[in-house]
């Protein structure tokens, strides 16, 4: 894989980066693992969690797996 990145500066300011297309598909999944988190520790922080018990029973039944 090359990881090609460059940026095009305008008075000496970068102004655009240039990536190869699979660098930024995987900077792209790297942005939605983060936001992922951050919504789950908001989630954790709000209450809006349940016990993991319950959630596993709960998944066992939906997919009739034996305990």
């Amino acid at each position: 894989m090359l990881d090609i990145a460059n940026d095009i500066t305008i008075n000496g300011k970068a102004e655009v980066v240039v990536q190869d297309a699979e660098a930024y598909q995987e900077l792209l999944e790297r942005v939605e693992t983060i936001e992922g988190i951050q919504r789950g520790l908001a989630d954790v922080k709000a209450g809006r969690t349940k016990p993991a018990r319950e959630v596993l029973n709960r998944l066992r039944r939906k997919h009739g797996i034996p305990r």
